[in-house]
């Protein structure tokens, strides 16, 4: 078909037939929205780089997961804030930690939301790295028995699913085996199987109080020029146990989703992290663009490129665009 016959503007005319054509479509139902439980009561702490973000104190948390559930957002991500550091980041599988009374408190309020798991040290370390330190370095096999603890602690708590962000190697097999001795088989593991060192992350390192007190995290995040390794590294984690593996960031990335969900196949997971959604925050607040058409364009772009579900702190607000 070709001009004057075929006129691809006929289905442009008006907003029923492009919502009739339309190929990629958004639903609160995509949405998995990340939270940061801090200690306290009635504790609320803005993060000054993430315009609508801020540390929780358990109870507020359950608040605002009520919020989240009647909006129709079908998930929370936690990441949790302790009161005390150290090397070993012990507060991250402590049964008293507050992200294991989250979990608690949220599977008894707010029973039919699903509650996933940030598994990772980095927020409880004094160092700021994501595991033990050997060296000068990040050792990785001694950092697998502490991620698998944390995760259990999680599990035991009542998490439907857990999330290691930690790209430690045989960190999925390690939860697995280990959950799955505990006669936790139902846990679900949610895999940050291709996760880059990336820029974008600067706010959420203010949000969760994890920047690295030395060097920076390029030995075990991965090269942002990498797209194959990303491919070997998805298919790893699939091999170890994974249920939904990830891509984060999301924007910078979306060959990386595209790529992952045309070889596997597999449930994918893209994360629209901090960096993202701040710039969007701050350009909207100057007036440089309408915050709310730049928000659902991305989102947009990101289930097109093949993700099932997104990590987004936009999650509230676009679930309450898209039920005008």
């Amino acid at each position: 078909m070709q001009f004057p016959v075929y006129r691809p503007r006929r289905l442009r005319r008006n907003e029923r037939l492009r919502a009739l054509v339309r190929e990629t479509s958004l639903s609160p139902d995509d949405f998995i929205y990340p939270l940061f439980v801090g200690p306290g009561k009635d504790s609320v702490k803005p993060v000054s780089s993430m315009p609508g973000v801020a540390q929780l104190s358990v109870d507020r948390i359950v608040k605002e997961c009520q919020e989240v559930d009647s909006l129709g957002i079908p998930g929370v991500i936690l990441f949790g804030i302790p009161e005390h550091k150290d090397a070993l980041g012990s507060e991250a599988y402590s049964d008293s930690g507050v992200v294991q009374k989250a979990i608690r408190e949220i599977k008894e309020r707010v029973p039919s939301l699903l509650v996933i798991t940030d598994v990772c040290l980095c927020e409880y370390t004094d160092h700021g790295h994501c595991g033990v330190i050997k060296g000068g370095d990040v050792d990785n096999d001694s950092t697998l028995e502490i991620l698998a603890r944390e995760a259990l602690s999680h599990a035991k708590a009542g998490a439907d699913m857990v999330a290691p962000s930690d790209m430690m190697d045989g960190r999925v097999g390690a939860i697995r085996k280990i959950l799955d001795q505990n006669s936790f088989q139902q846990v679900a593991i949610m895999a940050y199987a291709a996760k880059y060192a990336s820029a974008f992350y600067g706010p959420f390192r203010e949000a969760a109080e994890s920047t690295p007190q030395f060097g920076d995290r390029r030995s075990y995040q991965m090269d942002p020029g990498n797209a194959d390794e990303a491919l070997r590294e998805v298919e790893l984690d699939i091999r170890e146990g994974a249920d939904i593996v990830m891509v984060k960031p999301a924007l910078a990335y979306l060959d990386i989703v595209y790529r992952v969900k045309q070889k596997f196949g597999y449930p994918v997971a893209a994360y629209n992290v901090s960096g993202e959604y701040s710039m969007i925050k701050a350009a909207g607040k100057n007036g440089w663009i309408d915050e709310q058409r730049i928000m659902m364009e991305v989102l947009v772009s990101i289930k097109r490129a093949g993700a099932d579900m997104i990590l987004t702190y936009f999650a509230k607000d676009a679930a309450r665009a898209l039920g005008r």
